[in-house]
């Protein structure tokens, strides 16, 4: 008979974490008597971090006796205490090999549903100072798992636990860990686990997508294809950067300037998707070469890639392409890369875009001209007036050779006069939006700054679009993932304080900053942090993958091997370091 140890509490707090502030209720402690068990929790618990701990499916975390006398033993420690893993019951009994997910069980007045393994978290490592922790708990098959509460009572040390019901499909919480974190997933488990109804929404959907990603896309549209197609690509061409040849520069608005690439040699160009983007490296005066990322602007044609810059007012880059970069120069080039690409399939198509973010969506647009696609196609454009319209006249054109095209033109300034395309004075608004017409099965494709793709995207869910469907691009910093941290102020990326490093440098693409690497980091990760470039990372020790990054150029060694590796072209920063010169997407 399983028996409850200890029943442990903690309020959230405030904790000091490598020169941050880590808000977590993962220090713990044994509380003495009874103690209800609500819906969201135990009664004087809490949760710091309720994006990935708490709420009703995650209300209550268990972990074993057993696990503590393994961990122990493993660790080399004697002072490991009950709570210290963040557990509210710390239990005889109940090992992750045996409990399986949907399985209930009574302790004292109240009942429980089992839910899930334990998240992934870096705040486990930090309560037990085992920087590793997270990773340790999954590759040894340890997690630990939550309790959804069914029936709130008091419960208190001493009670037995008794099993009221088998879950489903038997599948214990060991297996369902390894399924989620581990390579050579069985897909056997893969479909038991999509037949638990007790398993939590987020696992679910990340099942749903691996089990997906497995089968072969055998109609448009199919969710197989969408999750195949979400998934980082390898390059088509070639590996880093090659020397590529400026053919010509075409000006399309005052500030709006299309750059005509070639090969030294006359070879052909791997198609890119439509959608996909360019790292260029090139050679601006005074400093070391900078990187940048620019999105195709038009399928591949006449042996030639073409990318359209903006001239921002101290962009040091854009200032170079438009006052330097003449036909016949060479720069690097980097093979097309990105996920923001066009799905095959029959849905209805919204290419929605602000200003120079129309980049990406037109070469989608020639894509769907150039085969005529029978889809219908809403163009939906922003710009600030007529001289700024970039591209007006070749996307009017596209469209015409549509069979079943909308467009619809915003500007946000001036008067507009009279154009052979319909004109909005204005920006769009959830009212304007959804006088056009767009259907809540179409696919949304969104460019532009961060705040237009974010009030886009509200009207177009307000009109029933899955959000699955809206798919966004931006070059700049992607937002940061940094679970429980204390939010400050935005700080402008910059080189890393402190002595200049000795190793081979290092670019961090989106946020235009280039260091050499110092053995003063533990990982990329460290160094991203000390330049304040925004990062995304939960677990910090190679199993979440929440921080894998595209590589541009270069390679990386794993200082701590992950448990699964990630996609060819991609590097998770939390756990590598460069093992050559190295450029990321970051």
């Amino acid at each position: 008979m399983a028996t409850l140890l200890s029943v442990n509490v903690g309020l959230p707090k405030d904790v000091s974490w490598q020169g941050r502030t880590v808000r977590t209720g993962a220090w713990k402690a044994p509380a003495q008597g009874p103690r209800m068990v609500r819906r969201l929790n135990v009664e004087g618990d809490g949760q710091g971090d309720l994006g990935g701990h708490g709420g009703e499916i995650r209300a209550v975390l268990v972990y074993q006796l057993q696990s503590y006398q393994y961990w122990r033993t493993q660790l080399g420690r004697d002072d490991l205490a009950f709570g210290m893993f963040g557990e509210n019951f710390t239990v005889d009994g109940l090992a992750d090999d045996d409990v399986c997910i949907g399985d209930r069980y009574r302790i004292g007045e109240a009942e429980f549903e089992v839910t899930q393994p334990r998240v992934t978290c870096y705040r486990v490592g930090m309560r037990l100072g085992e920087p590793a922790m997270a990773s340790l708990l999954v590759a040894h098959h340890r997690p630990g798992f939550y309790l959804r509460v069914l029936t709130e009572g008091r419960v208190q040390a001493g009670d037995e636990i008794t099993l009221t019901r088998r879950g489903p499909e038997e599948l214990s919480v060991a297996d369902t860990d390894a399924l989620l974190y581990l390579p050579d997933r069985d897909p056997a488990k893969l479909r038991k686990a999509l037949n638990i109804p007790a398993l939590s929404p987020g696992w679910q959907q990340s099942f749903r997508e691996l089990a997906a990603a497995r089968e072969p896309a055998r109609e448009p549209g199919r969710p197989g294809e969408r999750a195949a197609a979400q998934q980082p690509e390898e390059a088509p061409g070639w590996p880093g950067f090659r020397a590529m040849r400026v053919a010509r520069i075409v000006r399309e608005t005052p500030g709006v300037s299309s750059i005509y690439l070639r090969t030294t040699d006359g070879t052909p160009l791997p198609e890119a998707r439509p959608g996909q983007y360019l790292s260029l490296r090139l050679p601006v005066a005074g400093a070391a070469p900078a990187v940048r990322s620019y999105s195709l602007s038009s399928t591949p044609e006449e042996g030639t890639y073409r990318i359209s810059v903006k001239h921002e007012p101290h962009g040091k880059v854009s200032g170079y392409i438009h006052a330097r970069l003449r036909p016949g120069d060479l720069m690097g080039v980097a093979s097309p890369r990105g996920t923001f690409v066009l799905e095959e399939g029959t849905r209805p198509i919204a290419l929605v875009s602000a200003g120079i973010g129309a980049t990406p969506v037109l070469a989608m647009l020639h894509h769907l001209a150039a085969r005529g696609d029978p889809r219908p196609v809403w163009w939906i454009h922003i710009a600030h007036d007529r001289a700024h319209h970039v591209f007006a006249d070749e996307a009017h054109t596209l469209l015409e050779q549509l069979p079943n095209a909308h467009e619809h033109i915003y500007y946000t300034s001036g008067t507009p006069r009279p154009e052979k395309f319909p004109i909005t004075q204005g920006r769009p608004t959830a009212s304007s939006l959804a006088g056009l017409g767009i259907p809540a099965d179409a696919d949304a494709y969104l460019c532009g700054p961060v705040a237009f793709m974010e009030d886009v995207a509200g009207f177009l869910r307000g009109r029933g679009l899955s959000p699955d469907r809206i798919h966004t691009e931006q070059f700049s910093a992607l937002p940061a993932i940094n679970p429980g941290i204390a939010p400050t102020a935005a700080v402008r990326p910059h080189p890393p304080a402190g002595p200049t490093g000795t190793g081979p440098l290092i670019t961090f693409a989106r946020s235009g900053v280039t260091t050499p690497w110092s053995t003063a980091y533990a990982s990329l990760l460290e160094l991203a942090e000390a330049c304040d470039i925004p990062t995304r990372w939960s677990c910090r020790t190679g199993v979440c993958h929440t921080c894998v990054t595209q590589v541009v150029a270069g390679d990386i060694t794993y200082t701590t091997p992950p448990l699964e590796l990630p996609e060819t072209g991609t590097t998770l920063v939390c756990c590598s370091a460069p093992a050559t010169e190295l450029v990321l997407d970051l």
